[in-house]
């Protein structure tokens, strides 16, 4: 996948902490959402057959054997300290290729722990890159992507240490006290806000340090109330999450997305906004949740990790979803 527009219009965003404005349905739209929630309606009251799925998908989860053909360039020994686990790796073929990168070794080969995906071929549908929540010494070669994809939005649904004092992810975001670098690439934050439904947002700028471009602007949206092989406790964060990015123009770039490994929540995100979004634009085969995360997993190993933490929230979150879209629209 190639870099997506030039970083013009990623300086011209204009990101704010107010309150996202409601969905709008239009007369199709909203027969699109009738007719998906009473497809959703019956899928949750027959869980049996959502365990049959799932373990459809776990019969066919990719082998050891496997991942070692189609993961060489993460398994090459240059890399293996810039992977957080060892077995969550992204394929040769839809990892992400860095072609600045502070790792100059040729077998380097520009990587980084991070996977494009998408489950449509709609240029209205937004693309992300799921990747693992960065690593102190990975922070540059994470910006670097950023900057390198234009990607205007990185969603973080993770904390940065767990409850039971594990880190998850490093600080590669914090910039409250000033610009902070990382070699070759500064951020800086422009504001900060904690939404009612504890969403922590920041509008970032970034930049190479001897660049005379204005910087990106990157929404950071931080969902730190999602536990680790846990549900959240609501569907009104994710909600909001969905309803700030949802507008931005997928053509200007992919949508970052990452907890600990980028693959359970990661997966789980991914799949609610890919659905959501399909749905609305009337492609009512987003329906069939099992083919969509059967290509997540073709894309990056074990997306959507489990039943209950993950592929059962799914068809739950779009149900509570769009029931909440067609209730706005007769306020």
């Amino acid at each position: 996948m190639a870099a997506a527009a030039a970083a013009k219009p990623l300086a011209s965003l204009n990101f704010s902490p107010d309150p996202p404005p409601r969905l709008a349905l239009t007369p199709d739209q909203f027969k699109y959402c009738s007719e998906a929630l009473e497809s959703l309606k019956e899928k949750l009251r027959t869980p049996y057959r959502i365990n049959q799925e799932f373990s459809y998908l776990q019969a066919n989860r990719i082998t050891p054997s496997e991942m070692k053909r189609n993961c060489g360039v993460a398994l090459d020994g240059v890399n293996l300290s810039k992977n957080r686990y060892t077995d969550v790796l992204p394929f040769d073929r839809t990892r992400i290729v860095l072609k600045s990168c502070k790792d100059y070794r040729p077998s380097a080969r520009g990587y980084i722990n991070a996977s494009f995906i998408t489950a449509s071929s709609s240029e209205s549908i937004s693309r992300f890159i799921a990747t693992q929540g960065p690593l102190p010494h990975t922070y540059e070669d994470f910006w670097e992507m950023v900057i390198q994809y234009q990607c205007p939005v990185v969603v973080m649904l993770t904390r940065l240490v767990d409850n039971y004092k594990m880190v998850k992810c490093g600080d590669y975001f914090q910039a409250e006290d000033g610009p902070r670098e990382f070699g070759n690439i500064c951020i800086s934050t422009k504001w900060i806000s904690t939404t009612k439904t504890s969403l922590v947002l920041r509008h970032l700028e970034v930049n190479y340090k001897e660049s005379e471009e204005p910087p990106m602007s990157v929404l950071h949206i931080q969902y730190p109330e999602w536990p680790d092989h846990g549900v959240p406790g609501d569907t009104l964060a994710v909600r909001e999450i969905f309803k700030r990015i949802h507008q931005i123009p997928p053509s200007i770039g992919p949508i970052v997305v990452h907890c600990s490994a980028g693959i359970g929540r990661t997966g789980t995100y991914c799949a609610i906004h890919n659905t959501i979004q399909r749905i609305l634009a009337g492609d009512m085969s987003a329906l069939d949740l099992t083919k969509t995360i059967a290509t997540f997993r073709s894309q990056r190993i074990g997306m959507v990790q489990t039943l209950v933490n993950s592929y059962l929230e799914i068809p739950l979150f779009d149900f509570m979803f769009l029931a909440s879209v067609m209730r706005d629209a007769f306020v």
